[in-house]
């Protein structure tokens, strides 16, 4: 008798005592026998084995975690091409005893109550069982806890899932059939989206600049709305998405489809209801570039720097950035981190600065940006994206802005990171580093602005926050601090914090 550390599994099938009843004793065999055949070529193709035959149900025995989740999806996944038996598979990981062929334990018993709770076509494991995959070699979602006969405490477990199958939440189900659902393709233009959605995201490859982008623009204030469409993820890459509150569909692209398919959308026929928004023939908000806030900052940053990405994002700090803006007290300038950079059309080397000056248009390969200089005042300048990004965040009815806006709204990310600050000396910047300071959360609100519509088409733009200002920006008047409540005209530029909001205005308006 030895000691080892295996993942055992069981795998029975499903309703085989009904059959049983209603079967002859060949009948019977013959399911037990197909059981066999579907699922022991598969264990040993992952270097298991078949410790025991039980009627209906095998226990199987695994050195490889990783390998035993692999082996269920195959299980499962030629069980559905065959489409004769229907299996329900759970796996458990830990010390067991090896007595000749058998093995003994305590987690012998946690494999078979896991299973008994299993559901039909479905691999079932344990939370100690997911910690040993390779998790970007399996795509696997979290269950709701277990009490089991026997067992104390409650047992996390998790749902494997194949390729052909998509287990949707109850709230994607509902936002479908009441054509709710915002589907985000990459690279699919959107001019139509419902009302009040619930948001997935499909097709973005996580932690990528596309999906960040997307993610910027989507209508939705609540980050619970927000759902990516994924299959196989490493642990970092889901605690970061899942970390800023979202949300995650684990599947594959054609699976995801057949599910979604099979729900037929049922929106509403009240017309005071409408469920879908046009955003070709409706005015709409902009992301329009980065407003840079005067130094030293309340005698905590003495200077600071934003990097641009490619895809025209300003971000705190990037090792993929093409240009990083720079400001000092003596004032603005650029540096270029990659080709394809110029200033008012004279290229810069990688590593070359250059200072800024009123209405310098700074060109890289994939944007283009005007600087327009602020001498005195809460602003050293703005960076005016010349070909901005829409919001897709509909102004027909009133819009809050703000880190985390009250109904319909924008939630305006704060840039977070403190590598691009340099710190000025003394005790407040001291306790602000300490804090985890950053220059969008000091400057932001959580309800910040509102813009409201009228039956004139015109914007009105309401200051919700006394600590944190709004401003209004244009090329006639300048920069302005709205107190109260201000109209928004068609060049004006809206300013929280480091972010700069413009409005696209309708062809008709």
């Amino acid at each position: 008798m030895s000691t080892a550390t295996r993942t055992v599994m069981f795998s029975d099938l499903v309703g085989y005592t009904a059959r049983s009843i209603n079967s002859r004793r060949e009948e019977q065999r013959q399911l037990v026998v197909a059981h066999e055949r579907l699922v022991e070529p598969q264990v040993l193709a992952h270097g298991g084995r078949v410790v025991n035959r039980m009627g209906d149900g095998l226990l199987l025995c695994f050195d490889s975690a990783t390998e035993a989740a692999l082996a269920g999806q195959a299980i499962l996944e030629q069980a559905a091409l065959e489409d004769e038996l229907e299996l329900r598979l759970a796996a458990a990981t830990g010390d067991v005893e090896e007595i000749g062929d058998d093995v003994l334990g305590d987690i012998v018993n946690l494999a078979a109550r896991v299973n008994a709770e299993g559901k039909p076509g479905e691999l079932w494991i344990t939370d100690v069982t997911r910690q040993c995959l390779n998790q970007r070699e399996i795509a696997w979602e979290p269950l709701d806890a277990l009490a089991l006969k026997g067992i104390p405490g409650m047992v996390s477990v998790c749902r494997v899932v194949p390729r052909h199958r998509c287990h949707l939440p109850p709230v994607i189900t509902s936002a479908q059939r009441s054509a709710h659902l915002l589907r985000l393709r990459l690279n699919v233009p959107v001019s139509v989206i419902p009302a009040d959605p619930i948001v997935l995201l499909e097709g973005f490859a996580p932690g990528s600049p596309e999906l960040q982008r997307a993610v910027d623009a989507v209508p939705v204030m609540d980050p619970a709305r927000v759902w990516l469409s994924a299959y196989q993820l490493s642990p970092a890459t889901r605690l970061e998405w899942l970390g800023r509150g979202h949300n995650l569909l684990i599947s594959t692209p054609e699976a995801l489809d057949r599910a979604l398919g099979g729900i037929v959308p049922q929106p509403p026929t009240d017309p005071a209801q409408p469920s879908t928004q046009s955003f070709e023939t409706e005015d709409a908000l902009t992301l329009a570039g980065l407003a840079l806030p005067a130094v030293p900052f309340s005698n905590i940053v003495a200077a600071y720097s934003f990097d641009l990405l490619s895809d025209a994002r300003w971000v705190s700090r990037d090792n993929g950035a093409v240009v990083r803006v720079e400001v000092r007290a003596e004032g603005v300038s650029v540096l270029a981190l990659g080709a394809g950079v110029s200033v008012n059309g004279q290229a810069l080397r990688a590593g070359e600065r250059r200072a800024l000056s009123q209405g310098a248009m700074l060109r890289t390969a994939t944007s283009d940006h005007r600087f327009t200089s602020m001498s005195s005042g809460p602003y050293r300048g703005l960076l005016v994206n010349l070909s901005p990004a829409d919001l897709l965040v509909s102004l027909k009815q009133p819009v809050e802005l703000g880190r985390d806006p009250q109904g319909h709204g924008f939630s305006v990310h704060d840039r977070r990171g403190e590598e691009n600050l340099t710190w000025c000396p003394g005790p407040r910047a001291a306790r602000a580093r300490e804090e985890g300071f950053n220059l969008d959360r000091s400057l932001i609100s959580r309800r910040h602005a509102r813009l409201t519509p009228d039956r004139e088409g015109q914007l009105h733009l309401t200051s919700l926050s006394e600590r944190s200002p709004t401003y209004l920006h244009s090329d006639r008047r300048g920069i302005e601090r709205v107190v109260g409540e201000a109209t928004a005209h068609d060049d004006d530029l809206i300013v929280l914090g480091t972010h700069v909001i413009g409005v696209r205005r309708s062809a008709g308006a």
